[in-house]
């Protein structure tokens, strides 16, 4: 018979229970993570040893161990929130120090082992309390202290950073001392455990867990393995990838498909499966897990507007990816960590429908049309070519209608208007689906309409599968399960939370929530057929990605280490930071001319500094090139170049910061020798990105309440303008920055974004004439933050260039270049056409100028006497073409009819309205060279 619990304990469970449905989320009783130990086994030893080892009121148990262990008393098991990063986890392992025991009184018991001396080790990370003394709490051994107030923070010196405690112990065996017991108390709010090793007196390990490892003690059906009989189709390569998939699922038990649903996937030694971690990132390069090619970061990619290097990019970053891979599975016994597996979310193809927010920098900017073309030739360069295998596996995100603000996206319900759901937010998704054949979709943290992304059975089964047609599996942003009953509050508990996702389409968790599927299941909240479709899912992405074949079969595990960061990337990052440059403003002082200048002054913080190469996610390049280091690379040793810090890029809300007068002062003395002042200043990532908190005025949780270039900036620059010196202005930004005086008194501007490694090289050469600007802008540049509608508010109303109402300071598709183009003999296939119909516009591109250069063309369309509200304006097709000076280009762009269609709202489906359209080619939304009438036929 089960074992009882005790009426005390079911009290605890009770208070508990009540606390977490009440919103206090840090009491959530998270569980099991199931390994190496036989589940028949373990079933009848876990039933053999409740009455005789004290277990009755034993919560979790070690699913990977081969001694028994056992934690119980009054504690949670749950995974740190946010997004911090670990420091000093050994073997890289992170999430065996974010996933944690907490508790104000608990005990580790380890069960049947032999008298002897011993060596027990317990390893932790302080996840949530930031200051020293904030956590106290004791381990101690009967009346061995192990030790006596512990505190995290001051001992491993930070939040997030790894320290363990070790104790020698003599122990005498379960006939004279019964099992080994460590005993945490809190003290000082709750103890905590991460990790536990116990030593033998010859240093071997006999037991070893993470926190992530401990399962529910309560119920041993979860743990029966089933009895599986013929062949293992599995682990034949021949075999179809869903047919494979299926057959591994069904050897599982229940508690192993649900520990293999979370990001964190543990090894199951006894199939010879290895250990997976889910979560990697790769948005402008390999990051975080090492040396690798930094490239500009998304929006500035998007700002190349080149198709076919965003493929070469991502394509580069596969073989990194795979380069790590290797190697580190090679020297971890085929597992793979967080951060180097293959399966990469990204990239974000959400619409930057606000330059608040802070995460705009990661998307292709406020253009459904050009973000889909940007994604679909990053998935199609990370995924590779090869007919059976992919080379990295792409995650399309965050489905859907996700675009800030940051402090609210764990319960804020986006209720965009019908057509722009489908017109604006959907397409590039759609695009991602049916053209990228994209290997995975992360759902999102907000509400749609009043439902969870991540547990909409419309956005995930009715759109994704029924009408898309996607195969791959769907993914939770980080901590979007939780939301779901502890913010959005759909639902009361978290079992019916779980539930109710993976019902709806949400196969893989990121994150710990889905260790309640089980209950879940128990509960008859979902049945344990619906979680096997799922895994299936989870698991066809590994077999996809060749993780279960011999490397002989995949050409891709033969990638070397010597890959990463080499020189042939390095001059690809240089050339996409070359083609990202936009020039906003030029009234002739650029290019610079060496021959006249003797002297140049760089002023500013982000001109010394390599953060605003990088923006967010990011890998560490191991030869950046500031900006200023570029400028003296390239200016050459004829020209004497300086530097100075200028003063603050924005100031403290509490104004500590402030401008330090005898810096401001040495700073104009020194800008008044110089023949060119070099100001680089804008923002970087202490001021935009996720969810992060941020003492400076004018922003806000990373995103910005005011999109003007901070005050300090703009009285530097008008100080710098008044010594009489020319000044140009590079800005590094993720954003669109409105910069109304500097459009107005400043000679040149450059917006560089967050150029990547090489990025300091290319702002040079740029500025000196040795590359010719190209870039285009992929968002408008406002004027104000008053030209903004409501942040909050997901109507498309008076947003982006397709639908605003003023003047925007630069348009959307803007930016000069050193050379000038003519736009002639515009011809179509035909004028009149069907809505099925492809259509075919050439053109002559001329360089009438004294340069070779790049020209972006740009081709917009509108509806000329639509009865229906329309876009002013709409991107459907453009091309950027290298033309030699004094050269004609032929250039022909194709262009579906389709791209013309809107939502009818009313049959509830695309359609392209019949009448008079007008295509206009030119260099920018608001530089149109040529217009071409087409009509639609009914």
């Amino acid at each position: 018979m089960r074992g009882r619990l005790t009426p005390i304990h079911r009290g605890i469970r009770a208070a508990i229970h009540a606390l977490r449905i009440s919103g206090f989320g840090f009491l959530s009783d998270f569980g099991f993570r199931i390994s190496d130990l036989s589940r028949a086994v373990w079933s009848l030893v876990l039933l053999a040893v409740l009455p005789s080892a004290n277990l009755l009121r034993a919560d979790e148990v070690c699913g990977s161990c081969d001694k028994t262990v056992t934690v119980s008393g009054d504690f949670s098991h749950r995974n740190a929130r946010g997004r911090l990063d670990i420091q000093g986890a050994p073997n890289g392992d992170n999430d065996a120090f974010i996933d944690g025991i907490y508790g104000t009184n608990f005990s580790l018991t380890l069960s049947n082992l032999p008298p002897g001396k011993y060596r027990a080790e317990f390893g932790f990370a302080e996840t949530d309390r930031k200051a020293r003394g904030q956590r106290l709490f004791d381990i101690t051994r009967g009346a061995q202290v192990i030790v006596r107030n512990c505190d995290i923070t001051a001992t491993a010196g930070g939040e997030g950073k790894v320290c363990f405690a070790a104790a020698d112990v003599d122990y005498q065996g379960n006939a004279s001392g019964g099992p080994m017991i460590f005993t945490f108390t809190g003290k000082r709010d709750l103890a905590k455990l991460n990790t536990f090793e116990l030593k033998d007196a010859l240093g071997q390990s006999l037991v070893s867990f993470k926190a992530m490892d401990l399962i529910p003690g309560d119920d041993p059906e979860a743990l029966a393995i089933p009895v599986v009989s013929g062949p293992e189709i599995w682990k034949d390569p021949a075999r179809p990838v869903t047919a494979r998939a299926e057959d591994l699922v069904r050897r599982l038990s229940l508690a192993e498909k649900v520990a293999q649903m979370q990001n964190g996937a543990p090894a199951i030694p006894r199939l010879g499966v290895p250990a997976y971690n889910y979560w990697n990132e790769c948005l402008h390069g390999v990051a975080r897990c090492g040396y690798a090619t930094v490239f500009p970061q998304a929006i500035g990619l998007a700002a190349t507007w080149d198709v076919p290097l965003l493929h070469d990019v991502a394509d580069a970053i596969a073989t990194e990816a795979r380069a790590k891979n290797n190697e580190y599975t090679r020297t971890h016994g085929g597992d793979s960590a967080r951060y180097y597996g293959l399966t990469f979310w990204t990239p974000n193809i959400n619409i930057f429908r606000d330059p608040r927010w802070g995460r705009g920098q990661e998307t292709y900017g406020e253009d459904p049309f050009l973000t889909a073309r940007m994604g679909v030739s990053f998935i199609r360069g990370l995924q590779g070519d090869d007919p059976k295998y992919i080379k990295a596996m792409a995650c399309a995100k965050h489905y859907a209608v996700h675009s800030g603000p940051e402090p609210l996206r764990h319960r804020f319900d986006a209720e965009p208007p019908e057509r722009d759901f489908y017109e604006t937010y959907l397409p590039q998704f759609e695009a991602a689906v049916r053209e990228g054949h994209v290997g995975a979709v992360m759902g999102a943290y907000n509400a749609l309409d009043g439902e969870p992304a991540c547990s909409s059975p419309f956005l995930l089964t009715d759109l994704l599968r029924e009408r898309w047609g996607f195969t791959g599996h769907v993914v939770s942003d980080c901590g979007a399960i939780y939301d779901i009953f502890a913010n959005h509050k759909t639902v009361p508990t978290q079992e019916e939370a779980v539930a109710r996702a993976v019902k709806a389409g949400c196969d893989l968790c990121c994150g710990t929530d889905y260790n309640s599927l089980a209950r879940a299941v128990k509960k008859g909240l979902l049945t344990e057929s619906e979680i096997n479709g799922a895994l299936a899912l989870i698991f066809e992405a590994r077999f996809r990605l060749g993780l279960f074949d011999p490397p002989a079969l995949v050409s891709y595990t033969q990638i070397p280490a010597g890959e990463v960061d080499s020189p042939a990337h390095e001059e690809l990052a240089l050339r996409a930071a070359r083609e990202s440059m936009v020039l906003l403003k030029n009234d002739g002082l650029l290019p610079l001319n060496r021959r006249k200048i003797k002297r140049i002054l760089v002023v500013g913080t982000n001109a010394c500094s390599v953060d605003p190469l990088l923006g967010n996610y990011y890998g560490t390049p191991s030869r950046p090139v500031t900006i200023l280091d570029g400028i003296k690379l390239v200016a050459g040793p004829k020209i004497d170049v300086t530097y100075a810090p200028g003063g603050p890029l924005a100031l403290r809300k509490d104004g500590s910061n402030g401008t330090n007068l005898t810096e401001w002062a040495d700073t104009l003395a020194a800008a008044r020798t110089a023949d060119v002042i070099i100001y680089v200043g804008g923002l970087n990532l202490r001021f935009e990105d996720e969810e992060m908190s941020v003492d400076y005025q004018g922003f806000d949780g990373g995103d910005r309440t005011r999109i003007e270039l901070p005050a300090v900036q703009t009285q530097l620059l008008q100080a710098l303008r008044q010594t009489g010196k020319p000044v140009v202005f590079v800005n590094c930004s993720g954003s669109a920055v409105a910069m109304p005086w500097e459009a107005a008194n400043l000679p040149a501007i450059l917006q560089a974004w967050y150029p990547g490694e090489q990025g300091g090289r290319a702002v040079a050469e740029v500025l000196f004439g040795d590359a010719n600007p190209a870039g285009r802008l992929p968002v408008t540049v406002y004027g104000s933050t008053s030209d903004l509608a409501p942040f909050d508010d997901y109507s498309m109303s008076n947003r982006t260039y397709r639908y605003f109402n003023g003047e925007p300071l630069y348009a959307f598709g803007h930016g000069l270049s050193y050379t000038r183009f003519d736009y002639r003999k515009p011809a179509l296939s035909a004028t009149n056409v069907q809505a099925a119909d492809n259509l075919k516009l050439t053109f002559q591109l001329a360089d009438t100028g004294s340069r070779d250069g790049d020209e972006v063309a740009q081709v917009y369309f509108r509806h000329l006497h639509s009865p229906l509200p329309q876009p002013k304006q709409a991107l459907c097709g453009f091309v950027r073409v290298h033309v030699p000076h004094g050269r004609t280009a032929n250039i022909t762009v194709n262009i579906p009819v389709e791209r013309f269609r809107y939502w009818d709202t009313e049959k509830k489906q695309y359609a392209v309205e019949p009448g008079d359209y007008e295509l206009m080619l030119g260099g920018a939304s608001d530089d149109i060279r040529l217009r071409v009438p087409v009509t639609v036929l009914r």
